[in-house]
């Protein structure tokens, strides 16, 4: 989601206002609703009433909405005006061919996008973005409406919380918040436990803030309830994420009514625009200034040399619509939308169209190593005491904090909870009651849990080696308390090196005895802890992990690993999917790095370990500093920061919702190999976007030469305007078939950027040779069939015209390609029948019973041994010129 909000400040709801000065009870009362939540009824009766809850980014445009859209382009404007001013001269015939085109141009584009967009809803179907709702069980009597007062008809039987799809979400529904979740609606909070949460959607700022259920929104000037946004602190927005602890909140506000939701209907559509766009349009508006000065320099010198200003305008008018790349914005989107359509094979949901063509640019792609490297298959093998022997205490204890805690549950808590012994673990835990418990986040790398036994009260804390052993005072084993000293951290990193270096993750576990009377507990108790053992989990290397960053090195793309892991396991899983770890940066080493040291840092190296969500962003931007497009892939709340940075954000179905929310792409299998296809499509739909570019450009550069030239040299039109523009129509249908066609291996080896610099050059030293030709003609026509009178335009219009349309079409296929055309390189099937189609067509006009209302006449037959030399001479010097300019300037 890049363009967040940022600091844009909008009025706060009043019922915000009013909820955060009230009391939990008195809050549930106010929107109508229980701790038990709604019952079936009361939740259809609010649908009905509030809609689904969606905000404005996520709903599809109408037709006929898409369509106006598209005829707003600054070419499509062009054109109609320019069919308006043919009308009014009186020529029909001009007016509807230009119709034609922009007509053509319209529902190639449109249809082409909507099947993209059926393709990817179907897909974006299996991406689950869930909230833990609690509602209540069984048929009870509806409450009131939103915002009436009391709650009466509300007590029911509680349901523990259940997974819905977010859009189903209703004011009024009790909604469960651990670290992790993205906030689905505007809550005001009921209860909640070390709740942090990250509102830089809304403010800009990166740092998380606490929340509470306590009401504390009350201005200090006058005892009303506060407008200030940052003194909700009962109130958690929509779009904001929680980063560590858990709460449960009463809905408030959902889908557009919501604060974020109305930001959304503000900033809906604001992205920034990639290099691809920007070029794009650089290149759109040159043509047009390019039109602005040739049509009335056309203008002009016919209107002087031959006296009949209207049929000048007409000429010039005609020449404007020839020189405008119409068929431009069709040709980009019929190529986005092919690109997503056989992505969507893939089973890759494209949310983003545009960053398609970033896949084709990214030459850098950073990654998280579980899941992704691994097969996210985290199985708990070892479960051992401090002096590396298998311990039932240890593995009890770890399944006690993974059992109790309430927070995000990860892979790991996962794996302890399917351990193989599991159904004895868990009636153990079952005797135990939870008390209270201290979130994990990710400064502080531990979770602490408290439970009670039969009046025992007791503090489990797993996490990071060193970040528990630095809590812990005393070590525990074989029954035997001792006290812990430099010694035994050191014995203890040798035995963790060990197992990380067989590819085992380790976590240490320590616990601590509460008093009797401790009925909450703090990160102040985790202080003087007993360390008691390590559990170790083995997540094994992915088979086809290798084969993928083998693939993408070879397609240009260097794989970079950023993980939260440590330097250890990190690099023996790099080593054996093929990646070679060379020096390994830590997250402590780059905290203290300048943006340039960052920089240099991150262009040398391959592997980054335990570093926090803004390490990973920062590398991110110190690689986009150095100039390099750069993909992440991510899944976990941690990855967010990096998928934002990212030029392209990937993450997967099972991600967290904040990473599926950030992404621009999302795998709905989380495989490398999935990536290197859409590398491959990005640079496909690059490659052709600039064959029609190159094209375009530089036969409007020869056309210039060739129209100037004539229109000062003959003493009539050198083509007639309907000519013109039936030529332009027949050219821009063999056109169409471009984004079908094939692209070089040589061309797909390597990251494809923007570079309107080396199209100018293309430009420069291609478009004249169509120029020279088109001279060629004008001599044959003049000189050998005598069409040197105003009496004999028509015949001197026709050759030209078969010319023009014969070599300016047959030119595509030196273009499209750096080998030999027709012979070491064949365009696709479409491209090829559309491009010889329009050539048998534009030689047999003349022929044709209404030629004669287009102005043309049969050729002599000499002309046609003439034509066949010029254009195979014309095809040679292109492709001969071509060759050198791709050794000279390179492919871009």
């Amino acid at each position: 989601m890049r363009g967040a909000a940022g600091a844009r400040k909008e009025p706060l709801p009043p019922l915000l206002i009013e909820l955060a000065s009230l009391s939990a009870a008195d809050a549930l009362k106010r929107l109508g609703s229980s701790e038990n939540g709604l019952s079936a009824v009361a939740v259809e009766l609010r649908r009905h009433e509030c809609g689904e809850n969606r905000i404005a980014h996520e709903e599809h445009q109408a037709l006929v909405v898409q369509l106006l859209g598209r005829l707003l382009n600054p070419l499509n404007i062009l054109l109609l005006t320019l069919a308006t001013v043919s009308m009014f001269l009186g020529e029909r015939e001009a007016a509807l061919i230009i119709s034609v085109m922009v007509l053509l141009s319209l529902s190639l584009a449109t249809v082409q996008e909507r099947r993209s967009s059926t393709a990817a809803e179907r897909l974006r179907a299996m991406v689950h973005t869930t909230t833990a709702v609690v509602r209540q069980a069984g048929e009870q009597e509806a409450p009131p409406s939103i915002g009436a007062p009391g709650g009466a008809g509300i007590t029911g039987a509680a349901a523990m919380p259940a997974e819905i799809p977010m859009e189903q979400l209703v004011p009024g529904d009790i909604v469960h918040l651990s670290a992790g979740d993205m906030v689905p609606a505007d809550l005001r909070l009921i209860a909640a436990k070390d709740l942090f949460v990250n509102e830089a959607s809304l403010t800009g700022e990166a740092l998380p803030v606490e929340k509470h259920a306590d009401p504390r929104a009350v201005s200090a000037a006058n005892g009303s309830p506060s407008s200030d946004f940052a003194e909700l602190d009962d109130i958690c927005f929509m779009g904001t994420t929680v980063v560590s602890g858990s709460a449960t909140g009463v809905a408030a506000l959902t889908g557009p009514r919501a604060y974020f939701g109305g930001l959304a209907a503000v900033i809906a559509g604001e992205r920034p625009l990639t290099s691809f766009d920007k070029g794009i349009n650089r290149f759109a508006w040159l043509m047009i200034r390019f039109i602005l000065v040739m049509a009335p320099l056309v203008f002009l010198i016919n209107g002087l040399t031959k006296g009949d200003w209207v049929e000048a305008l007409l000429f010039a008018t005609a020449v404007a619509v020839g020189l405008t790349p119409e068929m431009l914005p069709m040709i980009v989107t019929v190529n986005l939308a092919k690109g997503a359509i056989a992505m969507s094979r893939r089973r890759v949901v494209v949310k983003r169209l545009n960053s398609i063509q970033n896949f084709g640019a990214m030459d850098v792609l950073c990654t998280d190593k579980t899941g992704t490297l691994t097969q996210d298959r985290v199985i708990l093998q070892k479960a051992l005491d401090l002096r590396g022997e298998e311990s039932e205490e240890v593995l009890q204890y770890a399944y006690l904090n993974s059992f109790y805690q309430s927070g995000l549950k990860n892979l790991l808590d996962v794996a302890v909870l399917q351990h193989s012994r599991a159904l004895t673990l868990e009636q153990k835990a079952r005797q135990y009651r939870k008390i209270d418990e201290v979130p994990f986040d990710f400064e502080r790398r531990r979770m602490s849990v408290a439970v009670e036994n039969s009046g025992q009260k007791l503090l489990i804390c797993k996490g990071a080696v060193e970040e528990v052993f630095a809590v812990s005072r005393l070590g525990r084993a074989a029954g035997a308390s001792f006290a812990l000293d430099d010694s035994h951290l050191a014995q203890l990193r040798a035995s963790v090196e060990e197992l990380n270096s067989d590819g085992f993750r380790v976590i240490a576990v320590a616990v601590k005895e509460l008093p009797a009377s401790q009925s909450t507990c703090a990160l102040d108790d985790e202080t003087n802890l007993v360390l008691v053992g390590y559990i170790a989990f083995l997540d094994p290397p992915k088979e086809s992990a290798g084969r993928a960053i083998a693939a993408l090195a070879t397609h240009g793309v260097r794989v970079k690993v950023l993980t939260g892991d440590n330097e250890v396991i990190t690099r023996k899983i790099c080593r054996e999917v093929g990646l070679p770890p060379g020096r390994v940066a830590l997250g402590t080493e780059i905290e203290s790095l300048t943006d340039t040291q960052l920089s240099a840092l991150a262009e040398q190296t391959q592997v980054f370990a335990k570093l926090s969500p803004g390490q990973k962003s920062a590398v991110i931007s110190a690689l986009q500093r150095s100039g390099h497009v750069v993909g992440f892939l991510g899944d976990g709340i941690n990855d967010g920061p990096a998928l934002k940075t990212a030029d392209v954000g990937i993450s997967v179905d099972s991600a967290v919702d904040i990473a599926k929310e950030s992404a621009d792409i999302i795998l709905l299998e989380k495989s490398l190999l999935a990536l290197d296809d859409g590398v491959m499509e990005g640079r496909k739909v690059f490659g052709n976007v600039v064959k029609y570019i190159r094209m375009g450009a530089s036969s409007n550069f020869g056309n210039m030469f060739s129209v100037i030239g004539a229109s000062a040299w003959l003493p009539f039109l050198p083509m007639a305007p309907v000519q013109v523009l039936t030529n332009n129509l027949l050219y821009d249908f063999s056109q169409t078939a471009i984004p079908t066609d094939n692209v070089d291996p040589e061309y797909l080896a390597h990251p494809r950027r923007w570079e309107i610099g080396n199209i100018g050059r293309y430009m420069l030293f291609i478009g004249p040779i169509s120029s020279l030709f088109d001279y060629t003609t004008y001599l044959i026509m003049y000189f050998l069939f005598g069409a040197n009178t105003p009496a004999r335009a028509a015949l001197f219009q026709t050759g030209w015209f078969v010319e023009s349309i014969l070599s300016q079409t047959l030119i595509i296929h030196v273009i499209r390609t750096q080998h030999l055309a027709f012979i070491e390189s064949r365009a696709s099937a479409p491209l090829m029948l559309t491009s010889l189609g329009v050539c048998a067509l534009g030689a047999a006009l003349p022929y044709l019973p209404f030629a004669q209302a287009l102005g043309f006449v049969p050729l002599p037959l000499l002309y046609w041994p003439l034509l066949a030399l010029q254009v195979l001479v014309y095809l040679a010097l292109t492709h001969l010129m071509k060759v050198w300019f791709h050794r000279r300037f390179g492919l871009d």
